[in-house]
């Protein structure tokens, strides 16, 4: 077992030392990656449950959302 862990590995390092396009790409892709989980996350996507959950009851809170948007107040009594 650790033979063919040790193989597969060799097998993709000789394959990423032999790249010279595919190392470009690469890092393209790590550098969109960090753009987007680093940067554009934290403005897009805040932490709603923390900022409106009160006390840090989120359990109770997302309960109540949804049936507060499930059943509109004009019909409730």
């Amino acid at each position: 077992m650790k033979n063919a862990i040790k193989n597969i590995w060799q097998f993709y390092l000789e394959g990423f030392r032999g790249m010279t396009l595919g190392r470009t790409l690469w890092l393209i892709i790590v550098v969109k990656l960090i753009i987007m989980f680093l940067i554009l996350r934290p403005i897009f996507f805040p932490n709603y449950l923390n900022t409106h959950a009160p006390d840090g009851d989120k359990d109770e809170f997302v309960g109540n959302e949804l049936i507060e948007r499930a059943i509109p107040s004009n019909l409730n009594p």
